[in-house]
């Protein structure tokens, strides 16, 4: 059957935040994927609010991560101008994007998520070590810090800092890092990433960005874990998705403690594309290919639209 697809799509890359490589890299990928699928790609270098699209476009295909482009900013924009555009709305990207607002809708529909506390830059958190420090409205890890040790906290508030006046103080906890796409009503296999570093970093996560630094990390998926279980992570993972609001779709990563106990920590809405990024690898598990992904996502989005 054939799909009612847009002819004429501007693929929205870069930004002015710290994950403009990355960005630019999702980017190649989705324009790559919509050609091959017969759609008219434009490729927009978006630098401010002041970027220029064609006027014809059908669609604009949002490739930009973290600061401006998933967090609601880029989304009333473009709504102000009456253009249509993929993933989130602007409520359910600033809910995802801002840790603190994550946190406090996770806690009101009871998702099981790390006990936490907000401070503002400058503060001491009065929760003890191990913990971790994340700056407020940042991606891909940047400015997160873990502190296993009391004469760490000082640094680790400074750095992230340096990225938000306020920031979420969240509870160490070890065990299994795993993250689960979500396409619509659609909870995607589990993937669990084993860092080399013990810490899934930025270097990490893109290490085609900076091959010097030697970081990777092995990606198991389905990951290795019981039906049952593996039934409860994807649930949960479902829950935490709609407590923020979301109808298109994310990457919600959870962390499984030593006992076997689920824990939510975040929601990404514009989730990397990239040759090292997880959301693709987690739908090629699922029998869905990268250009068929991208398809997905488009359709989703035109139906959060007419809603």
């Amino acid at each position: 059957m054939k799909r009612d697809l847009p002819k004429k799509i501007a693929v929205l890359k870069g930004g002015p935040g710290s994950e403009r490589d990355v960005s630019l890299a999702t980017a190649a990928g989705v324009s790559k994927a919509l050609r091959s699928a017969g759609i008219e790609v434009v490729d927009v270098d978006v630098r401010d609010e002041n970027f220029k699209l064609p006027a014809d476009v059908d669609l604009a295909f949002d490739c930009i991560h973290g600061t401006f482009g998933e967090d609601g900013i880029l989304q009333k924009v473009l709504e102000d101008r009456g253009v249509p555009y993929t993933g989130e709305g602007v409520d359910g990207s600033r809910n995802a994007f801002d840790k603190i607002l994550t946190k406090e809708k996770f806690v009101a529909h009871k998702i099981a998520t790390p006990q936490s506390e907000v401070i503002a830059a400058g503060q001491r958190p009065e929760m003890s070590v191990p913990l971790v420090v994340k700056p407020a409205r940042q991606g891909s890890t940047v400015g997160i810090v873990i502190v296993k040790n009391e004469n760490e906290l000082d640094g680790a508030l400074k750095e992230a800092a340096k990225y938000d006046d306020k920031l979420l103080i969240e509870k160490f906890v070890s065990g299994r890092e795993l993250t689960i796409g979500i396409l619509g009503d659609q909870a995607l296999p589990i993937l669990e990433i084993i860092p080399k570093g013990g810490f899934y970093d930025f270097n990490t996560k893109y290490p085609f960005l900076n091959p010097q630094a030697g970081a990777s990390a092995q990606h198991v998926c389905p990951a290795k874990i019981d039906n049952a279980l593996t039934k409860k992570i994807q649930e949960l993972a479902l829950a935490a998705f709609r407590a923020l609001g979301l109808v298109v779709y994310a990457r919600v990563d959870v962390l499984l403690s030593d006992s076997g106990e689920p824990s939510v920590l975040e929601a990404n809405t514009i989730p990397g594309m990239t040759e090292a990024s997880l959301l693709p690898e987690g739908a090629a598990a699922a029998g869905i290919s990268y250009p068929e992904l991208c398809l997905r996502i488009i359709e989703l989005s035109r139906a959060r639209e007419k809603r």
